[in-house]
This record gives structure tokens, sequence and C-alpha cells, in this order.
């Protein structure tokens, strides 16, 4: 009786790609011990995290995706709405208009359009899978530009960015031509410009410190130098966990969220360094593999939006710490402290292991 309730319990769960998971979140809570000052409150409410987040990605792995079809554009909607109310009625904090406050508790909606986004557009495309035309992607591109604008406006460029990415992903995917890429490519470089004239002053300023670290070293620059000595100072094996000099004598700012990578640097080396690069190349291959084999186009577009949106994910973030891309405010996936980022995360790895053990897709 109990082994029949394992089993039923576990039927839709890819265990390759749980155990790669899980495997990467206990690295996530070592690194985490030592980057948070050896703080047992924080690695706590980080493990309550992880439960409530694997809780949600069981639940959608169990979800057909037929039901997720049924609750894409309820959720673009909502999702789109709710932005609308953050740019109307949102808390203004640090500079920025990013929360809404529903009853007892506050949400940003930009989390939740991370997964409502690849959801809708990749919805819209399996409707029009027979008879897809350029105009298709012009439509699906304005479903992507509206709450990309509004996120931008906040200012979030960071998740702005990114929820671009994860719909770009599902353009190409559906089948984009690469003139139309190259053609938007031409685009963008000719809006240049007049895209630095509307960004703010401190996006300006991440910009020109990204090529030059040190013209504000106590300012602007501050995050990149630290971040970049304690990587450098890691060396081939590290310093050693919980020795990581630039992390316990606060020369390193955010260590705990979104410069954790310069800790694992720091005390671990380049070894430690490969050990994640192999966990996320695992993770990726995975949903690379998975989206091969989805059965429809819907489950292979939301299938490898995912996974190309967690890669990208990881590399900006290594590549903000190591000085190669501007800071921008991402945090590592599954290993920077904090809940709504980690249950977002594994809420897409749900869906993915829902493609992978849902074989067939009943039409809608």
């Amino acid at each position: 009786m109990i082994r029949r309730l394992w089993l039923l319990f576990i039927r839709h769960i890819d265990n390759f790609l749980l155990a790669a998971l899980l495997a990467t979140l206990s690295f996530g809570l070592v690194i985490l011990y030592s980057a948070s000052g050896q703080s047992f409150d924080r690695v706590i409410s980080q493990g309550v995290s992880m439960l409530v987040a694997l809780a949600v990605m069981w639940a959608l792995a169990n979800l057909p995706p037929q039901h997720l079809m049924r609750i894409a554009w309820p959720s673009y909607v909502i999702g789109l709405l709710l932005l609308l109310g953050v740019a109307l009625f949102g808390e203004v904090s640090h500079g920025a208009r990013r929360w809404l406050h529903i009853g007892v508790s506050r949400i940003q909606p930009s989390e939740l359009m991370k997964i409502a986004v690849p959801l809708m557009l990749a919805w819209y495309f399996e409707k029009r899978e027979r008879s897809m035309r350029l105009s298709d992607f012009a439509v699906a591109a304005i479903l992507l530009l509206l709450p990309v604008m509004l996120i931008a406006k906040q200012p979030d460029l960071g998740t702005a960015l990114l929820i671009a990415a994860s719909g770009f992903y599902v353009l190409f995917l559906a089948g984009i031509g690469w003139k139309v890429i190259v053609g938007l490519a031409i685009s963008a470089a000719a809006f240049a410009p007049v895209a630095w004239s509307l960004m703010h002053d401190y996006q300006q300023q991440r910009v020109m410190t990204l090529l030059d670290p040190t013209q504000d070293p106590l300012g602007t620059g501050y995050h990149t130098i630290q971040s970049t000595i304690a990587l450098g100072s890691g060396g081939i094996f590290g310093k050693g966990w919980l020795n990581g000099t630039q992390a316990h004598l606060d020369f390193l700012p955010e260590r705990h969220t979104d410069f954790i990578f310069a800790v694992l640097g720091e005390e671990f080396g380049l070894f430690g360094i490969l050990i994640l690069l192999t966990l996320y190349l695992l993770i990726i291959a995975r949903g690379i593999y998975i989206t091969s084999h989805a059965t429809t186009m819907f489950t292979r577009l939301i299938a490898g939006s995912i996974t190309l949106t967690f890669a990208t994910y990881a590399f900006v973030n290594m590549g903000m710490v190591s000085g190669i891309l501007p800071v921008v405010g991402v945090p590592l996936p599954l290993i920077s402290f904090g809940g709504t980022s980690l249950v977002t995360m594994l809420l897409g790895f749900g869906i993915l292991m829902g493609v992978a053990t849902h074989r067939r897709l009943v039409k809608q």
C-alpha cells in the first residue's frame, strides 16, 4: 500500500531533473550558510522556501499540459492588470514602484509574468500552428512588449530584459526567420541612442561602470571591484569554506543574494565553480532533452523557453558578478537567498516535468 502511494506520488516527477535540482539546492544551502555570516535563521528560512517551492513544483508536475493551456491567457491578463495596478497604486521603495498591496500582503507581479508571458505566447502559437504567418509573430511581439514596457517603467530593467528573453525564446522556437531576427537586431542597434536617453541616470551609470569600474571605486563600481577581487583570490581550490575574507570582513555587498557567486568563487575556487556549472549543465541538458521529445508545439515552446530562461538567469548573474555584464540585480538561480525567485524557478521546472511525464496533450 505504501509502495503504491509512493509510486503514485512520484508518477509525474522526472527523477534525473529532480536529482540535479536537489543537488544544486543542497549546494546552495552550504554556500548560503557562509555567505549569510553563518546565520541559521536564513538557512532555515531558505529551507522552508525550498519545501514550499518543491511542493509547488510537484503540483505543477501533476498538472496536464492541457490545463496549462486553459490558464495561459487568464494568467497573462491577470498579470497585466496587476502590473497596471502597480503603475497606478504600487508601493514606492528605494525609488522603484514594484510592489502591490492586496489585502494583508503585498506581491511583485513581475514575478508572475516570468511564467505567464511564455505560457501566453506558447498558447498563442499553438492555436496558429497550422497557418502561421508573419503577422502572428507581430501580434506575439506586441503581447511580449506590453508587460516588458510596464516592468521597465517601474523601473526594473533586469527583470524586464529577462522576461523579454523568455518571450524571445518562444518566438525563436516557434520558427521566426533569421532575416527577421537580424532585422530586429539592426533596429535595436539603431534605437540604442534613443534608449540611452530614456534610461535613468543610475542605469546609465551601471553601463559606464561596466566599462571602467575604477572611475567610482567607492560608489557604483564598488560591487564589481569587490566581487572580482573575491573571485580572483579564490584561485583553483579556494580559501576554504567559511574562510572567505572578502565576504566575512564585509567588503562584499549583497553576498547572500545577488553576489553569492563571488562567495562561492572565493571559498571553493575554480573547482567549486566547475561543480556548480556541471550541475547547471545537467539541468539545462535535461531541459533540452525534454524539449526535443515534446509532442506538441505548446509543450515544446514552453519547455524550451523555461530551459533557456534558466540558462540566461545563470549567465547574467555570473556575468554580472565577474564584471562582464552590468549589475542588474538578478539572483543566482537555486542558490541565492530569496523565496519568491526560488518558488518561481521551481514552478517552471514543475511545468517542465509535466511536459516530460504527460506525453499526450488533448487539443482544446
